[in-house]
């Protein structure tokens, strides 16, 4: 089993966006006004009106009418125009608005109260169901009567039911990260490799910029003032290949490979401890670390313990003295041969250890 492994959770993400939007229906129509000096004076009193024939817009029935001595009798000056709801069953929300038209029947000015640019309620049920806009009897004969008549144009524009509209948007499933594996691959094709490490009678190739990305050793020694004389070729003692192989894989692949179980199991992290601490590979070193500690036992305790020291493992060394302050291990750990090679190279260990762990 790899003792790392980069995430391998796939990424994606989902979305979506909604639109509001109002459906509306636009429809017109004018309302020709003939014979205007009659109506003005008794043809039509205050507050009375005459309207247009109903026309259709939006499915509802509407009908102008104009009030042209005002709607009361406080507004004599003013000529009034009105939209009405003529039938329905329905509150009806609506836009009205009014244009005096030229003789030639183009828009002249737009009759609209201050304060009315908005949409309005219409019902039939309501007194009036309608609204109301005006314009000064003076400047509507003065500009738009000609040949005793005038015309009124009314825009109706009508609401219709708010719509929603959902659209979901899925992006891509992304992948989980793959560099390890493609970096692995490179590793094991030997396509590009520029250095050949001979290991024991065993030659590793391998690049040398990726050496210098993981460690500050092999930086120096390819790069740096370290450098082997510019040689593509170098050789490494006092590690066995297998050793080397499984550092180079993790170099590659942030991952160790399989090993084997049991004691072979941590020897070989041991050596690779080693190996991590020599070339400054602080994330391979913890990795071990975090192995050796939990399989300790009387068997490996005190060379454990020795490699803790040699190496700078504080972690390490605290899990051995942990383990050795349980009743009966320290006993049966100083029978062992390790507690002989801790006596042997490490005296002040041994001093520490007595001192800490009581018999």
């Amino acid at each position: 089993m790899s003792t790392a492994s980069p995430d391998s959770t796939a990424v994606g993400t989902s979305g979506g966006t909604s639109t509001v939007s109002v459906g509306t229906v636009t429809g017109w129509h004018v309302l020709k006004v003939e014979r205007y000096s009659e109506l003005k004076g008794v043809g039509i009193g205050k507050g009375e009106h005459i309207k247009s024939g109903t026309f259709s817009v939006g499915g509802h029935s509407w009908h102008i009418r104009i009030f042209p001595n005002g709607v009361d009798q406080v507004s004599p000056d003013w000529v009034f125009v009105g939209l009405y709801l003529v039938s329905s069953s329905n509150v009806v929300k609506a836009w009205p608005t009014f244009s005096v038209l030229n003789p030639d029947g183009k828009p002249a000015r737009r009759v609209t109260s201050t304060g009315m640019q908005a949409a309005r309620t219409f019902s039939s049920s309501s007194p009036w169901g309608c609204t109301y806009d005006c314009i000064k009897r003076a400047e509507l004969e003065s500009s738009y009567v000609k040949d005793d008549s005038f015309q009124i144009r009314c825009d109706v524009t009508v609401f219709k039911e708010i719509r929603v509209e959902t659209a979901t948007i899925e992006s891509q499933i992304v992948p989980p990260p793959d560099l390890h594996r493609h970096l692995g691959d490179l590793l094991a094709s030997d396509i590009g490799g520029d250095v050949t490490f001979e290991v024991g009678g065993e030659t590793f190739p391998a690049h040398k910029y990726m050496l210098a990305a993981r460690s500050s050793v092999f930086k120096a020694e390819l790069f740096g003032p370290m450098k082997e004389n510019a040689t593509d070729q170098i050789r490494i003692d006092d590690m066995e290949p297998r050793v080397f192989k499984a550092m180079l894989h993790f170099i590659y692949t942030d991952m160790l490979p399989e090993v084997c179980s049991g004691e072979l199991r941590t020897v070989m992290h041991q050596h690779l401890l080693v190996a991590a601490d020599r070339y400054n590979m602080e994330r391979l070193k913890l990795i071990c670390e975090d192995v050796l500690g939990k399989c300790i036992d009387t068997n490996i305790a005190a060379t454990t313990l020795v490699l803790a020291e040699q190496h700078d493992c504080p972690g390490l060394k605290e899990a051995c003295f942990r383990f050795l302050r349980r009743p009966g291990n320290l006993r049966t750990v100083m029978a062992s041969d390790g507690f002989q090679h801790l006596k042997n190279s490490c005296l002040s260990l041994l001093e520490e250890l007595l001192a800490k762990v009581a018999l």
